[in-house]
């Protein structure tokens, strides 16, 4: 059989995301073609490496012209007709939905689509929805009423995301899955004893975006630094100079020169950096279901997150972490006091969230029901 995976990015979406799956995918006797829109010479390598068929095509990814999204649709229709698979796997938001309706163009058999997360539209903000995102919200409704007609499966990572599409879109209840975390391999984030003998280090990890809680991070570090200065904030995460909402090049360096956070800059060992940290933080205002708060917790760490969707389903609250209000710095910074005042519950909530960890996010576990529903089993 024949599998089109129909990715945004070549990396994380394949490379990271999808690369348990496609050894699975390949041990069962698949055929396994992986779309993504930024191949280069060197992700191509990267993907063949893995035994898949790399394969580039055309979608403006945060573009919002019907024409231009019209032409790469029926430009990916025909790249699927002409392979003729048997399935097709579509994640990320536009692609759930062009690629779904590329493969019913195409004749593909079966169409699965996953939204891993609803994205910045949305995403409130602490004043609300503004009005340009209560009509996209609306545009994205009605786009995802269409294209999902055409699938036979919808996986969502969260119910609360299921919820929120549901007021805007029509879903067919029949074909609407919440499957849970994509998870991880957890050979690969060993757990590792907390040492509180060095000094206490949280990190936080995701892209330095306002919608991830980088600026709330920022303000927590500073208050706490007022009463105990040699506690360590560290931040690994990409810049987005194109993006309104992201930490600039110039505040990080400032943040950095005053001593308030660690970047490191570009890392390729993301495990050691959460191995010798304490606590995880990640105040974002949306998720799917995180992956760093996956990699974290299978380490054994301690979370500090925000109660919202996709966030909250990885804390237990004051057992393997704690949850906190979005947008509420005080509130984050009260939570990081007091781990650091009760150092001992930063190694219980660490083992708890390991524990969590392996009973919710084993890739082996997960990847065998996914393809289960992949082939119409379940």
């Amino acid at each position: 059989m024949k599998i089109a995976i129909v990715s945004q990015n070549v990396s994380p979406g394949i490379l990271i995301f999808r690369k348990d799956l496609i050894h699975l995918l390949l041990e069962e006797g698949f055929e396994v073609y992986a779309f993504a829109i930024d191949y280069n010479d060197e992700t191509r390598k990267a993907v063949s490496s893995l035994g898949a068929i790399p394969v580039g095509y055309s979608l403006n990814k945060t573009g919002v012209n019907p024409f231009s999204d019209i032409k790469d649709t029926l430009g990916l229709s025909r790249q699927l007709k002409t392979i003729s698979p048997d399935i097709v796997f579509s994640f990320f938001v536009k692609p759930s939905i062009y690629a779904t309706l590329a493969a019913k163009v195409a004749g593909v058999p079966r169409r699965i689509a996953m939204l891993e997360g609803l994205g910045y539209i949305h995403t409130a903000a602490k004043e609300g929805f503004s009005l340009k995102k209560k009509v996209l919200r609306l545009v994205h409704g009605l786009l995802c009423t269409i294209g999902y007609f055409y699938a036979d499966k919808v996986l969502f990572l969260n119910s609360d995301d299921l919820l929120d599409l549901s007021k805007v879109s029509f879903l067919n209840s029949r074909k609407v899955k919440v499957l849970g975390p994509v998870g991880l391999n957890l050979e690969k984030y060993k757990f590792s004893n907390v040492s509180l003998s060095i000094p206490l280090r949280f990190i936080f990890i995701a892209r330095l975006l306002k919608e991830k809680g980088v600026y709330e991070y920022v303000v927590a570090a500073r208050i706490v630094k007022q009463r105990y200065s040699d506690v360590e904030f560290v931040m690994l995460g990409g810049l987005d100079p194109d993006n309104p909402a992201a930490l600039s090049e110039l505040e990080l360096k400032q943040l950095v020169e005053e001593g308030i956070v660690e970047y490191p800059g570009y890392v390729n060992n993301v495990n050691d950096w959460i191995t010798d940290s304490h606590v995880f933080v990640l105040p974002s205002y949306r998720e799917g279901i995180p992956r760093s708060t996956q990699e974290a917790m299978a380490i054994g760490r301690a979370v500090i997150t925000t109660d919202v969707p996709g966030c909250r389903e990885t804390v237990v609250d004051n057992v393997n972490g704690f949850l906190v209000p979005p947008w509420d710095a005080g509130a984050l910074a009260e939570k990081m006091i007091y781990l650091i005042e009760n150092p001992e519950k930063i190694k219980e909530m660490g083992e708890e969230s390991h524990r969590i960890a392996a009973e919710r996010y084993d890739v082996n576990k997960i990847n065998p029901l996914l393809i289960s529903i992949l082939k119409g089993e379940d």
